[in-house]
């Protein structure tokens, strides 16, 4: 059974294209062929992986969803018979997460064979709550049997609130019985890896393509292929695709 993996969050810049594109290239690093889909009106990041080829699909018309374009997004996911990874904006998530339960496409995603994996960010710092509340509507938008990974992303700040982890907050402990993984990305030192990480994302590269680079300084290579290796491990744990 391949997956069908959503990520969302209605928190913007909370690294969503980041979390989807790497997990494109860690099915990609397995083997597969994933059908990539970029859904964001505004800042289509995951589109510009040209390696991935990825599919842009604008869902939304006058902010609503356009049930034509996404009837055509069905039959993309429907065609495939690799893993698909679909990367939705922040303005889009409350129109998408809703017109999906209205017409009840995780029944249908189900259906098809494809088991609905629902990726959302949670990030230190200011951010914290938003994305804790991010959290709980996906819970609510996707009962089961749809699977719910947490990606922690601590490069605004630890993912703790008054000394609390993250699995310590009522938020996750309310609703850890829906959690099917965690996935922490490695808490980056901005200067080097994370400045490596955000001039990576920025040129819409993947990891494989900016390692073969000859122009990248040995250190930052370095520095990538750790990181690489950590997020990719972290996927490994999760078992989730």
């Amino acid at each position: 059974m391949s997956n069908v993996h959503i990520v969302l969050q209605g928190k913007g810049g909370v690294g969503k294209s980041l979390a989807a594109s790497m997990l494109a290239q860690y099915l990609t690093k397995r083997g597969e062929s994933p059908l990539c889909i970029d859904t964001d009106p505004i800042n289509a990041t995951l589109a510009g992986f040209q390696s991935l080829n990825v599919s842009k699909v604008e869902l939304l018309e006058n902010g609503d969803i356009n049930p034509r374009k996404f009837d055509a997004m069905m039959e993309m996911i429907a065609g495939s018979k690799e893993s698909v990874v679909i990367d939705s904006g922040a303005s889009s998530y409350s129109a998408l997460s809703s017109y999906m339960f209205d017409n009840g496409a995780p029944d249908v995603i189900a259906d098809l064979g494809h088991k609905l994996v629902l990726h959302t960010i949670i990030v230190g710092g200011q951010s914290l709550i938003d994305t804790l509340q991010g959290f709980a509507s996906v819970a609510e938008a996707f009962p089961d049997p749809a699977a719910i990974v947490v990606w922690l992303n601590p490069y605004h700040g630890p993912v703790e609130a008054e000394g609390k982890s993250f699995e310590q907050l009522k938020a996750y402990r309310e609703l850890k019985d829906r959690v099917a993984a965690i996935v922490t990305l490695p808490d980056l030192r901005k200067e080097t890896f994370g400045a490596d990480v955000r001039d990576m994302l920025a040129a819409r590269k993947t990891f494989e393509e900016t390692l073969a680079d000859g122009d990248i300084a040995l250190m930052q290579r370095h520095r990538l292929g750790r990181v690489r290796d950590a997020v990719f491990a972290e996927l490994d744990k999760a078992k989730v695709v």
